[in-house]
C-alpha cells in the first residue's frame, strides 16, 4: 500500500456560515488550492476532502463544507450534507468572521459536543474589521482559545491551528491503537483463513486483511495466511498451536470445525468492530434477533460502494442467514457511503460492515444516534457468528484478554 488509507486517517472538519474564509483556511493547511475560493457566497457546495500528511499529526484527511446559513431550496440540501460530515470528524474547526458567533455557530457547537468532538475557533477576516471584545468573550465561552486570522493576508495562524490541533486529537490518534497489537506478543503466530471467492478482488486481497497483515508485522508477529482448504495441513505442520486463527466471517462454521477448541478462533469482522466500533455494543445489539416480530425492519449499513455480486454478503447471504436463524419473515432497507438515517425508529435492528473504509468516529457516531433513538445496532461479523452458533467462541478470546 503506497498510502494510508482514508479509513486511518484524522479527519478535521471545517465549518462556518458562507463566505467567512472555510476554502481559504483548507487552502492554507494543504498549501495547495484544493478548494476554489470566491467572494460570492456559496461557492463550496458539497464536501470538498484532501487526505495528506501534515506534520507533526500525520496522515489526516481535511473536509471542506458548504456554509451553514444558505436559507435556498438547494442551499438546504447543502446544509444537510454539510451536517452529515459532523459524523465522521474527529476534530472541528469553527471558522467565523469579525462579526463573532451567532445562532448557526453556537448550534453547531452545541451539535459537535453531542457527539463530543473537540473543536477549534477560528475568527477570520480581523484585517477587515477587528471582532469586538464582547464578541470574542463569546466565543471563548464555547472555545477558550479562538485564533485570530487574517487568512487573505497571510499563514501565520498555520503553525498556531496546529498545535491546537495536536493537543485536540481523540487519544485513540495520539495512542495508535492497532488492530491486534494489545494481544500478540513479539514471535506470535496468527493464522489467517482467507477465502479467495466472487468477493475477492482480483489479483488482491481486501483491505482488512491487508491491514491486519501490516498490523502484525508492525508488532513483530507472524502471519500465516492460507486459504479454507489449507488451514488443516497448516496447523498441522506447526510445532506449537497459533496465538490465534482469524477468518473470513463467510467461513466461520467450516474453519471452526477444523481449529481445535482449544485454539482461540475470530474473525476480520469481529476484530474490525473491535477497532473501528464498540465490540461490547455490537455482541450486545445482536441479541435482538431471538426477540425479532415475524415482518421486523432491518437496516444494513455498507461503509463502501461496490457493485452487489449474485452471492453478495450483505444483500444475499446475511439476509438468508437471518431468515433461516430466526425462522421469521424479515424486511431489509441498505445505505452505503456516508448515508445514515437520521431516524432510525422504523427499526427493529442495524446491522454495520466492518468498517475498514470508515473511520471509527464515523461509526462510533452511528452507535451513538442508534442508542439514543433504542434502536439495537450489531455488525456483519457478529451477525454471522451468531447465526452460526459460535459468537461466544469468537469473543472468547477478547473477554479472556480484558
Amino acid at each position: 500500500m503506497q498510502a494510508t488509507p482514508k479509513s486511518l486517517r484524522l479527519h478535521i472538519g471545517i465549518f462556518g456560515r458562507t463566505n467567512v474564509g472555510k476554502s481559504t483556511l483548507i487552502n492554507a493547511l494543504t498549501n495547495q488550492h484544493v478548494a476554489i475560493i470566491s467572494s460570492q457566497a456559496g461557492t463550496t457546495t458539497d464536501p470538498v476532502e484532501k487526505s495528506m500528511e501534515m506534520l507533526p499529526i500525520g496522515p489526516v484527511t481535511f473536509i471542506d463544507t458548504a456554509g451553514l446559513d444558505d436559507t435556498t431550496e438547494l442551499g438546504q440540501q447543502r446544509v444537510e450534507k454539510t451536517l452529515q460530515v459532523i459524523s465522521r470528524c474527529d476534530v472541528a474547526i469553527i471558522v467565523c468572521d469579525n462579526r463573532g458567533w451567532g445562532q448557526y455557530e453556537v448550534a453547531l457547537f452545541e451539535r459537535l459536543q453531542e457527539q463530543k468532538i473537540p473543536t477549534i475557533a477560528v475568527v477570520n477576516k480581523i484585517d477587515i474589521k477587528a471582532i469586538s471584545q464582547k464578541n470574542f468573550a463569546k466565543i471563548k465561552d464555547y472555545c477558550p482559545e479562538p485564533i485570530l486570522a487574517s487568512l487573505e493576508q497571510n499563514r501565520d495562524i498555520v503553525p498556531v491551528l496546529k498545535e491546537q490541533l495536536v493537543r485536540s486529537m481523540p487519544e485513540e490518534f495520539v495512542l495508535n491503537q492497532s488492530i491486534i497489537g494489545d494481544f500478540v506478543s513479539e514471535g506470535d503466530t496468527v493464522v489467517l483463513v482467507t477465502p479467495i471467492d466472487k468477493e475477492a478482488p482480483k489479483g488482491r486481497l481486501i483491505l482488512p486483511q491487508v491491514q491486519l497483515i501490516r498490523d502484525l508485522l508492525d508488532n513483530n508477529a507472524k502471519a500465516v495466511v492460507v486459504k479454507v482448504d489449507q488451514l488443516q495441513s497448516a496447523l498441522d505442520n506447526m510445532k506449537e498451536p497459533p496465538k490465534l486463527v482469524v477468518t473470513d466471517s463467510q467461513v466461520f462454521d467450516a474453519v471452526s470445525n477444523i481449529v481445535p477448541s482449544h485454539v482461540p478462533l475470530t474473525s476480520f469482522s469481529i476484530l474490525f468492530a473491535r477497532h473501528k466500533g464498540d465490540l461490547a455494543a455490537f455482541v450486545n445489539g445482536v441479541q435482538v434477533l431471538n426477540l425479532l416480530p415475524n415482518g421486523a425492519n432491518i437496516l444494513i449499513a455498507e461503509s463502501c460502494t461496490h457493485h452487489a455480486i449474485d452471492d453478495d454478503i450483505a444483500r444475499v447471504k446475511i439476509p438468508k442467514w437471518l431468515k433461516e436463524k430466526t425462522g421469521k419473515d424479515l424486511h431489509f432497507d441498505y445505505v452505503v457511503g456516508h448515508d445514515f438515517p437520521k431516524d432510525l425508529k422504523r427499526y427493529n435492528l442495524v446491522i454495520h460492515c466492518g468498517g475498514c473504509m470508515t473511520n471509527k468516529r464515523e461509526i462510533l457516531s452511528r452507535i451513538y444516534r442508534a442508542s439514543q433513538q433504542n434502536v439495537a445496532i450489531t455488525n456483519y461479523g457478529v451477525v454471522i457468528a451468531f447465526c452460526k452458533n459460535i459468537l461466544d467462541r469468537s469473543i472468547e478470546v477478547f473477554n479472556k484478554h480484558s
